[in-house]
């Protein structure tokens, strides 16, 4: 039962067309009459080898044994980051991965966007390098007293960056935000002004680029593509999980830091919370089909939410006379 129940779920993290029976000679580097023996059950795995099938495709023990509580599931958590070169490797290494979710065809990503989604700071620009600049100076100590000007973007980093940002390339995206999705970038900018730690010059530029990567959205709303829809929902705030889903699996991102996250491929986890992320798109508005005025009142929402921090940073620089 175990034996059958492994290779069940084996067959489930391959991609389309892959034998499993090569992927069994691959992990378990044994011939292929060895391993068509073990996928037609003539021949059992040994201990050894089940967990080596296991680990290898993520696959929890408990759960091909059949001996966990219907309310504990197996997560995954991603790598912490603690300095640039971590962060490097959280990049590659989630490239590494949604790579392989995101080659075949009719794929989904449903975001609940309590701040700005990653991808959009993923290219080279001012403000990709401060909102890199915001999370490390939490999370790298060494950063503690580090002025935004002084701060050094290795350029593999920004590679690794900009290779990230290519997987998105193609995929249907869903987006839901609320009027507070852009509030945490534009305090990051009043806050490290107020601490001495960003030029009046540099937070004003900064104010500029988030109102071009608002005007860039609104663009994509404006075109209606099926390729990108966004939802405004004004009861709810979000929480930034994202449900990946391919013809295949669905994967459940929850953030759990600043960067990191737990994931899951639990199927009734994942069920539960498309369930849940659709009732919230129900209650929605897509912005993409909604009349001009709805449409504008939420983006002037944002454009007065930066408006109102462009102001706030000149009108502190004009009465500081102390």
């Amino acid at each position: 039962m175990f034996q059958q129940e492994l290779l069940n779920n084996v067959q489930q993290e391959l991609p389309e067309n892959t034998s499993l029976i090569e992927a069994v000679v691959q992990v378990l580097d044994i011939s292929y009459d060895a391993a068509h023996r073990r996928v037609s059950l003539k021949s059992k795995f040994s201990l050894a080898e089940g967990i080596q099938l296991a680990k290898y495709y993520n696959l929890s023990l408990d759960v091909l044994f059949g001996v966990t509580k219907e309310d504990f599931i197996a997560v995954r958590k991603t790598q912490s980051v603690e300095s640039q070169e971590e962060l490097q490797m959280y990049f590659e290494s989630s490239y590494t991965s949604l790579k392989d979710v995101f080659s075949s065809r009719n794929n989904q990503i449903i975001y609940s966007a309590k701040d700005i989604p990653l991808f959009y700071t993923l290219s080279e620009s001012c403000l990709t390098r401060f909102k890199f600049y915001t999370w490390l100076k939490v999370l790298d100590s060494t950063l503690k007293n580090e002025k935004f000007e002084n701060f050094y973007v290795k350029p593999s980093l920004i590679r690794a960056s900009e290779k990230l940002l290519s997987v998105y390339d193609g995929v249907n995206i869903t987006e839901i935000w609320d009027i507070t999705t852009i509030n945490s970038t534009l305090k990051q900018i009043q806050f490290y002004h107020k601490a001495n730690q960003l030029t009046l010059n540099v937070a004003l530029s900064l104010c500029e680029e988030l109102r071009q990567l608002i005007d860039s959205i609104f663009q994509k709303v404006s075109e209606n593509t099926e390729k990108y829809q966004l939802y405004y929902n004004e009861l709810f705030l979000m929480n930034n999980n994202v449900l990946v889903t391919t013809p295949t699996q669905q994967i459940l991102y929850v953030p759990f830091s600043i960067l990191s996250y737990y994931t899951t491929k639990d199927k009734i986890t994942c069920s539960e919370a498309e369930l849940f992320l659709r009732k919230q798109l129900a209650g929605s508005k897509l912005l993409n089909t909604a009349g001009e005025a709805d449409r504008n009142y939420f983006f002037n929402k944002m454009y007065k939410k930066i408006d109102a921090l462009l102001m706030l940073l000149r009108a502190t620089q004009e009465f500081d006379f102390e």
